[in-house]
C-alpha cells in the first residue's frame, strides 16, 4: 500500500472533500489546469473571492469559510491549502505571530490599547515545479488593497489596517510562481512548518480571551472598514 502523503492528506479543518468544495473545483475546472496555472487560478479565488475579514475563530474549517465568504490570514489560509490539495498541489502551513500594530485601523480603538502584544498568524507554502514558495498575498482582497492605497499615497512603508509592507503602492501580492507577501514586515516570532493548520492550533492558540468577541466577529472587514479609511482621508 502507498503511504500517504501528509502534504496532500485531508484533515478535520482541511474537509477538500465536503460537497461545497468539491462542486466549486468541479465547476470552475481546476483540477485540469496545468500545475502553475492550478494554483495561480486557486489562489486568485481565495485572494479576490473571499473578502478579508475576521473570522469568529482561527480553526475553523475550509468548507465554513467558503461559506462565510471572509476571512483573515489563518482562515484564507485554510481554505487554500483545502482546494490546492484537493488538486494534488503540496502544500503545508508556517506559523509566527505578527506584531499587533499591523492590525491598528482594523479593530476598534478603544480594544487596540489592551490587545495581545502580538497575534497569531500564517502564511501557505506551496511545492511548485521550481521548488518551495511563500504566499502570504492572498490575505487582503484587491478591492481593499486599493482602499489602502488611496488612503495613503506616496506612502510605501505601512505597518497597520491588515497591511505590514515596504511598498504599498505595488506589493508582491500577484501570482507569478514567486513568493507572495502582504503582511511579512509585521512578523515577530517565527513558529517554523506544519503539515496542516489542525497541528498549528493544537500548540498554538490566538492569546485574546474575553476580546476575541469584541475583534472577531462575525463581519467581513470592508463593511466595517470602508468608514474608518474615509474618515482617515477626510479627517
Amino acid at each position: 500500500m502507498t503511504p500517504v502523503d501528509p502534504l496532500l492528506s485531508s484533515t478535520p479543518l482541511l474537509d477538500f472533500r465536503h460537497p461545497s468544495l468539491a462542486a466549486l473545483i468541479a465547476d470552475r475546472g481546476w483540477g485540469t489546469l496545468p500545475l502553475h496555472d492550478r494554483i495561480g487560478a486557486i489562489y486568485d479565488f481565495v485572494r479576490n473571492e473571499i473578502d478579508f475579514g475576521y473570522s469568529h475563530a482561527d480553526d475553523i474549517p475550509a468548507s465554513e469559510v467558503l461559506e462565510d465568504r471572509y476571512g483573515q490570514c489563518n482562515t484564507k489560509g485554510t481554505l487554500l491549502m483545502a482546494l490546492l490539495r484537493a488538486v494534488g498541489v503540496r502544500c503545508r502551513l508556517h506559523g509566527f505571530t505578527i506584531h499587533k500594530a499591523l492590525q491598528r485601523g482594523v479593530v476598534p480603538e478603544l480594544i487596540y490599547p489592551i490587545a495581545p502584544a502580538e497575534i497569531l498568524h500564517s502564511w501557505i507554502e506551496v511545492e511548485t515545479e521550481a521548488g518551495w514558495v511563500d504566499l502570504e498575498g492572498f490575505i487582503l482582497d484587491t478591492s481593499f488593497l486599493l482602499a489602502l492605497q488611496r488612503s495613503f499615497p506616496g506612502t510605501q512603508s505601512l505597518c497597520g489596517y491588515g497591511a505590514g509592507t515596504d511598498c504599498l503602492s505595488a506589493p508582491p501580492v500577484g501570482w507569478t510562481g514567486e513568493s507572495t507577501y502582504i503582511q511579512k514586515t509585521g512578523i515577530a516570532r517565527d513558529f517554523g512548518t506544519f503539515d496542516n493548520p489542525d497541528m498549528f492550533y493544537e500548540h498554538h492558540r490566538q492569546a485574546l480571551g474575553p476580546l476575541r468577541d469584541w475583534i472577531y466577529h462575525p463581519q467581513p472587514v470592508p463593511m466595517r472598514m470602508g468608514r474608518t479609511l474615509t474618515d482617515r482621508v477626510e479627517g
